[in-house]
């Protein structure tokens, strides 16, 4: 049995599908419980990885978890949430950590998942860390603005980055959870192009059928913004890799390619996928 916490979420809930898909089965973790399909072999349980007890019968007769964790998982006691898994004998764990481990770890954003990460292969279990730069469905965003105005209002206009498409990044942890070969790996995630705000809402237009307006905002605009959402630690460190991103930020990986035999998905691909979000 595999468990797979954030079960209902934009990189959960096709990971649930295709592992079912597979013939796998599958304990799909969320706060309400609910199962992200309707399938014999997925069974919903709720927990909160706040609360690493709460984990107990989810991971109960496991082999494998996928874990995700909210934010940069710094609030969270990994310790003990790899602890429970392991006392249940779940051999194999696969964390979704994050590009910015590898290259901000002093950052306060980015890291907590570095030390997620030395947790995770410092357990004595079988491990794989999945490391995601920018995602496509961060535009998700944009959906309210681009509803109301068709316009599209954010930072760093023409500062491009390859994002990566949480479908591509399913399809990578279903092949990690389910084949030989990629034990005490770390794979890093992007989208085979790099995108800039302005050509996502070009590709995000030519999928809605409309023209849309690009507004740029300043650094301070968009942190502003951001705040309402997001903790301030998690808002500067995102706004420093959009802004002034990294060689390595920038740089397209091979590793979706190696994973799947083909390559990622672009984010026109992601646009056409979720025109309903945006009002098509």
């Amino acid at each position: 049995m595999i468990v797979v916490t954030g079960a209902t979420g934009n990189i959960g809930r096709p990971l649930v599908a295709e592992l079912a898909r597979l013939g796998q089965d599958v304990t799909a973790v969320s706060r309400a419980g609910t199962a992200p399909l309707e399938d014999p072999r997925v069974r919903g349980i709720g927990a909160d990885l706040a609360d690493p007890d709460s984990l107990r019968a989810a991971v109960d007769g496991a082999s494998d978890m996928f874990l995700l964790v909210p934010g940069s998982g710094g609030q969270l006691d990994g310790e003990r949430i790899i602890g429970v898994a392991a006392d249940a004998g779940v051999r194999r764990l696969v964390l979704v950590s994050s590009l910015g481990a590898g290259t901000r770890p002093e950052s306060a954003s980015h890291g907590p998942f570095g030390e997620l990460e030395k947790l995770v292969r410092g357990s004595g279990l079988a491990w794989t860390v999945l490391r995601p730069g920018d995602f496509a469905s961060n535009a998700l965003a944009w959906a309210p603005s681009i509803r109301a105005e068709r316009t599209v209002y954010a930072p760093f206009g023409d500062v491009a980055l390859p994002s990566v498409d949480p479908l591509d990044l399913a399809a990578v942890a279903a092949a990690v959870l389910t084949e030989d070969g990629h034990d005490g790996r770390t794979y890093e995630l992007t989208g085979p192009v790099p995108v800039s705000p302005r050509d996502k809402t070009e590709a995000l237009a030519a999928a809605l059928g409309t023209p849309l307006t690009f507004v740029e905002l300043t650094r301070e605009q968009a942190r502003t913004g951001m705040l309402d959402v997001m903790p301030e630690p998690i808002v500067d460190g995102t706004l420093a890799i959009l802004g002034d991103p990294t060689p390595q930020e920038r740089a397209v990986s091979p590793d979706v390619q190696t994973v799947l035999g083909r390559p990622g998905h672009t984010f026109a691909d992601w646009a056409r996928r979720h025109t309903p979000a945006f009002g098509a």
